[in-house]
Parts: C-alpha cells; structure tokens; sequence
C-alpha cells in the first residue's frame, strides 16, 4: 500500500493541474452570451482585449456563403483564452463587392458600412477595451475601410486596433500546406472551412468548370465575377477536399494569427502606447 501512495499522489496532482490549466477567468468569452454583471467583473480590470470577427454573405463555390464568417469567428474561439480576449458578436454583412448578384448575397454600401462599424468599435472603446483586433474574413473594399476607421477610431479614442485578414496573412502557410496558391473559395479557403465543419463544404457539387483565375490590372474585369472561385494563380488552387490537409492548414493559420497579435500586443505594451 505504501508502494502506491506516491503514485496516487502523483496522479492527484496532475488532475489538479490539468484542472487548473482549463479553468478560466470567466465563465465564457462571447459577449453576447456573458451576463452584464460577470462582463463589468472583468473588462477592464482582467480582460483589456476584444476579437472582432468580420465577414459578409456572399458564395464561395461548394462551400457555405457565410464562409467569410465561419472563418473568423473560428479563429477567434481557438484564441481566445490564449489572448485573455473577449470575443465579439460576428459581424455577417459586409462589402460583397462583385459577387453580391448570386442567389443568397448581400451588399451593404460603403456609405451604411463605414459608419456602422466606426460605432461598433467607438462601442468597444466605451466598454473599456484597450485592445481592439479586428479579424475580418472578407476582402476587397471591406478591407480599406477597416484599415481607415481602425486610424480614425485608434487616434480619437485613444486605443490600440489591428485588422489581421487571415487568408492573406497565412498565404505562406497556403503554400507551405499545399503546395500551391489559393484563392477565393479555392483550396486554401474551402479547406480551412472543410476543418471547422465538413458538413459545410459539398464535394460532390464541384466541377473545374466553376473556377475563374482573377485578371491581371489593367486586362479584363466582369460585373458579376463570371465563377464563385477565383484563383490567385491560373492553373493553382483548385479545391481537393483532403480533409488532413484541411486540418493541418487550420491548426497553422490559427497559430500563426495568435502569435501576430500576441506579438503585436506585447510591442505596443513595451512602447508603452
């Protein structure tokens, strides 16, 4: 019996610290699931930062049409706890841009976008949040206006914002996992969200035929986009559904975003913005 104490002792303390590593601050990181009492506990005074995902509707070959959504928010739940950060209500409607004529898009114009989202963010300043991160899943004109109105929000209220677009922050990893380009709702982007949810992704619909590569400058446009996929590179990015594949490429773009905004989090603290 007294052979096995030890052991037993040593079992008890891994349970406890395995409990301690999932325990958390806060009963949950999505704000519109905390209760006020609990949020007012620990914004500012435990939590100063807050993940904002952005995205819009509009069709992304055979996967769903809010993959723009799906994604940030996806990876704001990963990293969430590693970044002591709230997360924010998705933001689902956005600048669609040339692809808002198919059957289930939306366009909000830069006009009604622009104020809209300076107010969410003046919002998140208000409820003490020092950090803002914007992690938006569309880009086009979306991406421009989130850069000016985190400039415009940052100097006026005195916080600290940063706009990561995943995709083509992790082009690298697009091309490190397979071997190739992506695109819009190619390979890369349907895999990432081939990882969060398989059953969002419908292979059996695909065809090559529904790819177009974008035109250089100044060669050619189309209003609408003439294919829901539009390849970086011509004869690159073609969905494969390799579901190995799709998992690795999501664990390497969560952990890389994670780390840029840690990174970036750590630099504004040591310049003492």
């Amino acid at each position: 019996m007294r052979n096995i104490l030890p052991f037993i002792a040593f079992v008890l303390v891994c349970v406890i610290q395995s409990m301690a590593q999932s325990a958390d601050i806060v009963s949950t990181r999505e704000m519109d699931r905390i209760n006020w009492m609990e949020f007012r506990e620990v914004v500012p005074s435990k939590i100063q930062t807050v993940l904002l995902p952005t995205g819009t509707l509009e069709p992304h070959g055979v996967a769903n049409n809010g993959a723009d959504n799906t994604a940030p928010l996806a990876i704001a739940r990963q990293i969430a706890k590693r970044l002591n950060a709230m997360i924010a209500p998705v933001l689902p409607y956005g600048m669609t841009g040339t692809l808002e004529a198919y059957p289930g898009a939306f366009q909000i114009t830069e006009s009604a976008y622009r104020p809209f989202i300076k107010q969410v963010i003046e919002g998140m300043a208000k409820n003490g949040f020092r950090n803002i991160i914007i992690i938006n899943g569309h880009g086009g004109g979306q991406t421009a206006v989130l850069q000016a109105v985190a400039g415009e929000v940052s100097t006026e209220k005195k916080v600290r914002i940063m706009v990561v677009n995943w995709w083509s922050y992790c082009s690298d990893i697009t091309k490190e996992v397979f071997g190739e380009d992506g695109g819009h709702a190619g390979w890369n982007e349907t895999a990432f969200i081939q990882a969060i949810d398989s059953s969002l992704v419908h292979p059996e619909r695909y065809k090559d035929e529904m790819t177009t590569p974008y035109p250089a400058p100044g060669t050619w446009s189309a209003y609408p986009f003439p294919s829901s996929i539009g390849l970086y590179t011509s004869g690159q990015g073609h969905p494969k559904f390799d579901q190995k594949k799709a998992n690795e490429y999501f664990e390497k773009v969560v952990s890389k975003v994670a780390s840029l905004i840690d990174s970036v989090i750590k630099k504004w603290d040591q310049a003492g913005l």
